[in-house]
């Protein structure tokens, strides 16, 4: 199924929105709680599953939901569709501050993109969101978004968020060593695993955590500079990175201590 052609805007630049201008019948698909604002003559409705596959059976839409309850999304997604005969529009926010990012699937090797589990934030209707596994136990373990990722596929507009600034990069044959929870999206070639921070000094001593994440080959990464488990932790008071070595060992210890 082709995904709908929509005409979109992202307006703001700290904290982002995306203005979707539908045509007559066309249909953008979001998560739910995510719409801003619609204008008249849009119509929404909550269903069981992303719409992607017309014939899907009942089963399929259930194991589909439930694999987005795993995630740990809503069980269902909101389908807004212009019923009437003019363009409308339907804005969507996202659920923290940071940068929305438009990815046109069909320029994407695949059609398809890996997310992390709470980066999707629409699409149009035609796109499919199912769950990905991470095949490496050390990279589940450790990559600071665990074993479960998002798969996007299709060949319309998806919209992704991310926290702070979003750095897209284009690697070539390449290695890059990425803070764990830093990832928004990659491509589906590149390989991604974690690896040990260095030696035991550096693990202990330089406040950047005891693993990285690492993407290696040739494709595309989309990067986020304040993921929303680090702005929590520095907002709150009882934070464990109210400190620069917190992100080590050493910073844990001395808050048992102090506690």
């Amino acid at each position: 199924m082709r995904s709908h052609e929509i005409d979109y805007k992202i307006i703001g630049e700290d904290i982002q929105v995306v203005e979707i201008e539908l045509d007559p019948q066309e249909t953008v698909v979001a998560e739910a709680g995510s719409m801003l604002f619609m204008e008249d003559g849009i119509a929404f409705e909550t269903k069981m599953g992303d719409g992607s596959n017309t014939s899907e059976s009942l089963m399929g839409k259930i194991f589909k939901a439930g694999s987005r309850v795993l995630m740990g999304e809503s069980l269902f997604m909101t389908h807004f569709t212009n019923r009437s005969n003019i363009k409308r529009q339907v804005a969507f926010a996202a659920p923290y501050p940071g940068t929305i990012k438009a990815v046109d699937l069909a320029t994407i090797s695949q059609n398809t993109l890996i997310v992390q589990k709470d980066a999707f934030l629409c699409a149009a209707m035609g796109t499919s969101i199912s769950i990905h596994f991470n095949k490496r136990f050390g990279a589940g373990l450790f990559g600071g978004e665990g074993f479960i990722l998002e798969k996007i596929q299709g060949d319309g507009m998806a919209f992704i968020h991310s926290g702070g600034v979003v750095m897209e990069r284009t690697l070539q044959n390449e290695t890059l060593r990425i803070d764990t929870g830093c990832i928004v999206a990659f491509e589906p070639q590149l390989h991604f695993d974690i690896q040990s921070a260095g030696g035991l000094k550096s693990m202990i001593f330089g406040g950047e955590g005891m693993f990285l994440a690492t993407l290696s080959g040739t494709g595309k990464v989309w990067i986020q500079s304040l993921p929303i488990s680090k702005l929590i932790q520095r907002l709150s008071p009882y934070g464990g990175n109210s400190r620069k070595e917190s992100g080590s060992i050493l910073g844990g210890l001395s808050d048992m201590f102090e506690g």
